[in-house]
């Protein structure tokens, strides 16, 4: 212990008095060490930061297509079929029933991914083939699989869907 103390006065001395030759192994070891802990608190913090903003960005990109197909209903008197899907947004669709009075695009950009790299999900009520897509009295449902890409999922692979 009487060491220790020694140590520690001689390195405040040198301090003090500009007599420092530099840190020493232990003084560098230290610092290192701090730095390290700091850094992987920071990580993990960024990494929750990261998580949040993937399904805000998720959840933001699925109302934009929920407002342009309401813009899209407007105009066309229907709302795009599953099979013509999020791509009637852009392009006027080829497929029955062709809408004569589309007005498009409804969307700045073509529609793209959900932040984990999947493609959004559009189901009509009108056309799906499974009623239980489409909540009852919806006329459609945008959705993201989230970050596992699968149906259901928890926590952060949770579905991210235009009716919530």
């Amino acid at each position: 212990m009487k060491k220790i103390r020694k140590r520690i006065q001689s390195c405040f001395r040198r301090f003090l008095y500009g007599k420092s030759g530099g840190f020493t192994f232990v003084e560098t070891i230290a610092v290192l060490a701090i730095g390290a802990v700091m850094a992987a608190g920071s990580t993990v913090s960024a990494a929750k930061l990261i998580k949040t903003a993937k399904r805000t960005a998720a959840k933001n990109q699925v109302s934009q297509y929920q407002a342009a197909l309401q813009s899209y209903f407007l105009d066309c008197g229907r709302f795009p079929t599953s099979e013509q899907g999020l791509e009637a947004l852009w392009q006027k669709p080829e497929l029955y029933p062709v809408p004569e009075e589309w007005n498009g695009p409804y969307l700045e950009k073509k529609p793209g991914k959900d932040p984990w790299g999947n493609a959004f999900e559009y189901v009509s009520a009108e056309t799906s083939e499974l009623g239980s897509e489409v909540p009852e009295n919806l006329p459609f449902t945008v959705l993201s699989y989230g970050s596992d890409g699968q149906k259901g999922g928890e926590g952060d692979g949770r579905d991210i869907v235009s009716w919530e």
